[in-house]
């Protein structure tokens, strides 16, 4: 085979392609694992052509795409391989920091296992997420789990720094779980899925910041690092050992951008690059947005931007005594933003701080990474390496992992998950394991309001390691899920023969009209029955039918079956008999139930005679179903 027809190399599992999409750039970089640290093998960068995002968050979802795109292009040529699959971090627009608790009690001392941790630290994140539960209520926008860390362990009552590997009984851990709207996460993946790309994993920025910039062995002191972006400042803290905290401030480098916007009357492009060359010459030649050459000293600029800069010091001072309680013992900037001339000064003004004190961060990337092609010092760096150094170095917490129809699922979250968590948080809806009903055909026959049921939903398939299960399973790390999502049933549909025919007539009137045979028979049809050739007048309609279906009435139908009498939440409900023959599910008593499917908040628990069921569990007579929300189902 010539090199001309031999399919490219795909991607191997040991190469890392770490992607940083920013507000004003998307920066990519290839590495792989050698030891303890992380070799960059290969880096792009790319200006977006225009503002496609805004303070961290995608707006225009095919131009970020494409940028990704072209720099997956030019660093595949480096590779010599195909880029399938790469780590990215969220931005911390919008971002939540919760802390969790957790306890657990062993029966006798054991050494403590890394499963036991991972459990210890699951639960503590479940904690954390109870307390945005009821604000996800209230706004409609759920919130994901994109990361947490590991504040603080205790072994019977004494604090370590690690569990691993000690013996005791009362195991307790604290974490830093945070959270990001959906919608943030959502539009982060739909980037990646337009460029080609699968998410290998996914981290904060902070975080990943955080990994670059500070080695784990100077988190003994109270450090804070500030990653100065274009659009958002992510702040992280730690001290004693471990990151206490998280926060953002939503003021960073585009606030100077705009600032010399307005002063020189500049397009945002001409803004960055007069940005980027203060402190590298001493006068900057522009042309404004009327067409006129214009020169200004550096000078001038900078004391043009000093109510900006003032401001951004300020606001990046405030967040982290939030934060922290105080000023840190030192500071390390990170980001473009971070070059500013006079912006580490005016920080450390703000916070109290010697200067001595407040850094540029790169100093430190060398405890945890290194290249032989390229410069690892520029702060700029410190996201896209960060992304790098956490999936390299095992640094995401991602204690389950799962696999979804054969691929890798997407998880924000840890402690419980049910299957109906996992399904929902890859884009399945309730609708999905429930199926619909195909729509009824209602009608007035004879004065009498009569309706013919659509087929049921062909039920949904959910497997979990090749065993049928209920949505409401718990799912584990190393879990195999298979999901075949339900199908609609059919709506009913009938020409006036057929109707004539279920009806034992010869004849019938349709809306006061004699109908052609093959005509389809519309809902709300007023239907006059006739018997031979004698055929009555067609009633005046008193009023239209609703097109909603509501409790069910026999149609007539001489030699149809019995009806099936079932009870619903305690109340008896007549099912008349199906024209094919076919039994009635749990799902088809969803529309009687009043529970807007389409809305929850909340778990919806389905029972069949006392016992959890499946929604696709066929009915017998007397059978009773109880179907509601869960906290009323099981505190009624």
């Amino acid at each position: 085979m010539s090199d001309t027809t031999r399919p490219p190399a795909v991607q191997s599992q040991d190469l890392i392609y770490a992607l940083d999409i920013g507000t004003r750039s998307v920066i990519g970089l290839l590495a792989k694992t050698v030891e303890d640290k992380v070799q960059v093998l290969a880096m792009e960068k790319l200006l977006h052509t225009h503002r496609a995002m805004m303070d961290g968050q995608i707006e225009d979802i095919a131009q970020v795409a494409a940028a990704v795109r072209t720099v997956t292009d030019r660093l595949e040529q480096d590779a010599g391989c195909k880029l399938e699959r790469a780590c990215v971090a969220a931005a911390g627009r919008a971002l939540r920091t919760e802390q969790g608790h957790a306890l657990r009690e062993l029966s006798a001392p054991e050494p403590v296992t890394e499963a036991l941790i991972a459990q210890l630290e699951a639960a503590a994140v479940a904690e954390a997420e109870q307390a945005i539960r009821g604000e996800e209520a209230d706004t409609g926008q759920q919130q994901l789990l994109v990361g947490y860390t590991a504040i603080q362990y205790s072994l019977d009552g004494y604090p370590l720094a690690t569990l691993l590997g000690h013996t005791g009984r009362r195991l307790e851990a604290q974490v830093v779980a945070t959270f990001l709207p959906s919608g943030v996460v959502d539009s982060l993946y739909a980037v990646m899925r337009r460029a080609g790309l699968e998410v290998a994993s996914l981290t904060l920025e902070p975080i990943a910041a955080l990994n670059a910039a500070i080695p784990a062995d100077l988190r003994l002191l109270n450090l804070c690092l500030v990653d100065i972006g274009a659009g958002t400042s992510d702040i992280a803290v730690c001290r004693e050992g471990t990151v206490v905290g998280y926060t953002m401030a939503t003021v960073a480098g585009d606030e100077i951008t705009e600032a010399l916007m307005k002063e020189y009357l500049v397009d945002y492009a001409t803004a960055e690059r007069m940005k980027f060359q203060l402190g590298q010459s001493d006068t900057l030649a522009f042309t404004d947005i009327l067409g006129q050459e214009q020169t200004c000293t550096c000078q001038q600029a900078q004391t043009a931007l000093e109510p900006a800069a003032q401001l951004l010091a300020k606001e990046i001072a405030q967040r982290v005594v939030n934060l922290n309680g105080a000023a840190p013992s030192a500071l390390f900037l990170a980001g473009g933003g971070s070059k500013l001339a006079g912006l580490r000064e005016k920080v450390a003004d703000a916070l109290g701080m010697d200067p001595k004190r407040v850094s540029v961060a790169g100093g430190h990337f060398k405890a945890s990474a290194f290249s032989d092609v390229l410069s690892l010092e520029d702060p700029e760096y410190t996201t896209p390496l960060g992304i790098a150094i956490s999936a390299g170095l095992g640094l995401i917490n991602d204690s389950c992992q799962v696999t979804l129809n054969g691929a890798r699922a997407k998880l924000f979250r840890s402690g419980d998950l049910s299957a109906m968590d996992l399904l929902m948080m890859n884009g399945y809806t309730y609708f999905d394991l429930l199926g619909k009903t195909g729509k009824p055909l209602i009608l007035q026959v004879d004065g009498r309001r009569t309706i013919y049921h659509g087929q049921p939903a062909q039920p949904a398939q959910l497997r979990i390691n090749g065993q049928e299960a209920q949505p409401s399973a718990l799912i584990h790390a190393g879990d195999v899920v298979d999901f075949v999502p339900a199908q609609a049933g059919a709506d009913c549909r009938l020409t006036a023969a057929q109707l004539a025919k279920r009806l034992g007539a010869s004849a019938i009137l349709m809306n006061g009209v004699r109908p052609d045979p093959d005509q389809e028979v519309p809902s709300g049809a007023f239907v006059v029955v006739a018997q031979g050739s004698d055929l009555p007048a067609a009633p005046t309609p008193a009023a239209p039918i609703p097109a909603a279906p509501v409790a069910p009435a026999s149609p007539v139908q001489p030699q149809r079956a019995a009806a099936t009498s079932v009870f619903l939440n305690g109340q008896p409900i007549a099912l008349p008999a199906k024209a094919d023959g076919s039994p009635y599910y749990v799902m088809d008593l969803l529309e009687r139930t009043g529970i807007d499917f389409q809305h929850l908040q909340r778990p919806v628990v389905l029972r069949l005679n006392g016992a959890e069921c499946l929604f696709q569990q066929a009915l017998q007579a007397g059978d009773q179903v109880s179907i509601g929300y869960e906290d009323e189902v099981n505190n009624p």
